[in-house]
């Protein structure tokens, strides 16, 4: 075979190469490329529209969420102490009552974030009509009878200060009474050292029998399962976090029906007691200075005018049962907050304002601060990668041509060492290109 087909062999089959291998390699690495482009578009669209219109719907719908998700918990525990007065008035019974109704809740373990099953009730007791503890659940275990006392008096109480006892006896039966988040307070100094507020709300109702009032069962709601409602919430993104940072300004927070927070990433912000039962104050214009120099800042919304006057008005339109958004300028920075009642209504929670309220809110600046520098990230990541993939390409195209003419070379040779040079007969022959010309 002559030395011109051999060449012309070796290109067809180069070209065959070319196309079945590179072309295709190429089209795949663009196509990734440009999906990484976009990507990087996409997120930074998103970032910079991220609080418009339907992104505040968004919150405000998601607020209200959260809000009738709480007012059904508390319509469940209010149900359980209903239960409770139907249940064999014995230890054993109650304490499986307490063992049966349980909840996760998240913890730290070291570094590591895992999920727990605790009791959803740190207390459950059987009080008599004048006030005597009979049978008490503490923590899951059976109170010795030394330790049970009159809770009448409310200096005998865990919070030495608690009225649920004179509160639940004057109710009718069915009723129920509910009291506000009672726990000790956590101030900022501990609150900094890890300390974490820690409480109790209380569902009690009056026991009757065929003689009339018998006494008052009593269940303790361990605080935790109501703030995890909010406690591992961003407004602007959808996967929970374990705790929200209060100084990016982008949290979710709980208000009690007296503009009280008894739910933010700051404890120190909610309401507590001291050793003595007294509640901590909340900060007002004349006591901020002494109160906060102290570590002692617990919020009351309605009194919190002098901080920012839009915050009274807020808690004055959360109150009147409807859900809503703010946007305003404060301080230089722009604030959105979206607000939705928790609709549980109880004798000392009544319509429209029921137990509280769930509030989001973003600060915008620094959310978009933020916002922009995750953005400017993922553009690097994306760059870095697109190079990546077009070295790739580059290098993959080289070898892959070094390949194809190794192959080409090898296929010719085994065609012209199969024909021999004489098999074409006597000349003279044309090439199908110069017969074209």
């Amino acid at each position: 075979m002559s030395e011109k087909k051999q060449d012309k062999q070796f290109f067809t089959v180069a070209r065959v190469f070319f196309l079945l291998i590179v072309i295709p390699l190429s089209l795949m690495a663009i196509l990734i490329a440009n999906g990484i482009f976009k990507l990087g578009v996409t997120v930074k669209e998103r970032a910079v529209t991220v609080l418009d219109q339907k992104s505040q719907e968004e919150i405000k719908i998601r607020a209200m969420n959260i809000a009738d998700e709480v007012a059904s918990f508390l319509t469940e525990r209010k149900k359980d102490v209903l239960i409770a007065t139907i249940i064999p008035a014995t230890e054993s019974a109650y304490k499986q009552f307490v063992s049966e109704n349980r909840r996760n809740v998240w913890i730290k373990d070291g570094d590591k974030l895992k999920q727990i099953s605790v009791p959803i009730y740190t207390e459950m007791t059987l009080i008599d009509k004048s006030g005597n503890e009979v049978i008490k659940i503490t923590n899951g275990e059976i109170a010795p009878k030394s330790r049970l006392t009159n809770v009448g008096i409310p200096a005998n109480t865990t919070y030495k200060s608690e009225t649920y006892f004179a509160s639940a006896k004057a109710l009718n039966k069915g009723d129920v009474f509910v009291s506000p988040v009672t726990g000790w307070y956590a101030n900022r100094a501990d609150f900094e050292k890890g300390k974490r507020f820690s409480g109790v709300i209380r569902f009690a109702t009056p026991l009757y029998g065929r003689e009339g009032l018998q006494g008052v069962v009593q269940l303790a709601l361990d605080y935790r399962h109501l703030a995890a409602y909010t406690d591992h919430v961003i407004p602007t993104q959808a996967t929970p976090v374990f705790e929200a940072d209060a100084a990016t300004g982008n949290y979710a927070y709980m208000v009690d029906n007296r503009g009280l927070m008894i739910s933010h990433p700051n404890d120190y912000h909610v309401e507590g007691l001291y050793s003595d039962g007294k509640p901590v104050p909340a900060l007002t214009e004349q006591s901020s200075a002494e109160l906060t120099k102290k570590g002692e800042e617990v919020l009351n919304l309605n009194l919190m005018g002098f901080v920012d006057p839009n915050l009274p008005l807020i808690a004055k339109d959360a109150a009147s049962g409807k859900p809503g958004i703010k946007t305003y300028k404060f301080a230089g920075h722009t604030k959105f907050v979206a607000y939705a009642p928790i609709k549980f209504f109880a004798p000392d929670y009544p319509a429209p304002g029921g137990f509280g309220w769930i509030g989001m809110g973003v600060d915008v600046e620094k959310f978009n601060e933020s916002a922009a520098q995750a953005t400017q990230n993922i553009q690097k990541e994306a760059k870095a990668w697109s190079t990546t993939i077009i070295l790739i390409l580059v290098i993959s195209i080289i070898l892959l041509f070094a390949i194809a003419g190794l192959l080409s070379r090898g296929i010719s040779r085994s065609i012209a060492a199969e024909v021999p040079a004489d098999s074409q007969g006597e000349g003279p022959f044309y090439d199908d290109e110069e017969e074209d010309k």
